[in-house]
């Protein structure tokens, strides 16, 4: 089994995307960018999700694997799924959590 955790400030990611505009389109889907932005506060949803694609990165264990090829998508059932070039991932899990400052995920591969 492998385990990849990322710990996010959620001030950060948006920094980020207020001085780079371009920033949430060079890493994140239409598909996230929407869900996000469909939210009162889209930030915290947008840094779990830079979080998450960092902890699929290392739980995966593969430099070829780009961010911009990972994303983070809720099923029926509201938990997180991934999808590596629009492709589900077997086997690997995802727990998603943020607050008011920090945004964290935890990936395991089985």
């Amino acid at each position: 089994m492998e385990l990849g955790v990322d710990l996010v400030e959620i001030g950060r990611i948006k920094a980020l995307a207020r001085r780079n505009p371009k920033f949430l389109t060079r890493v994140f889907s239409k598909a996230e960018i929407a869900y996000c932005k469909a939210k009162k506060n889209p930030w915290p949803h947008f840094a779990v999700r830079f979080a998450a694609k960092e902890a699929v990165y290392k739980a995966l264990g593969k430099a070829e694997v780009p961010l911009t090829a990972i994303s983070v998508h809720r099923g029926k059932d509201g938990r997180p799924s991934v999808k590596i070039k629009g492709k589900p991932v077997r086997g690997l899990k995802l727990a998603l959590s943020h607050g008011r400052d920090h945004a964290v995920a935890f990936a395991t591969k089985l």
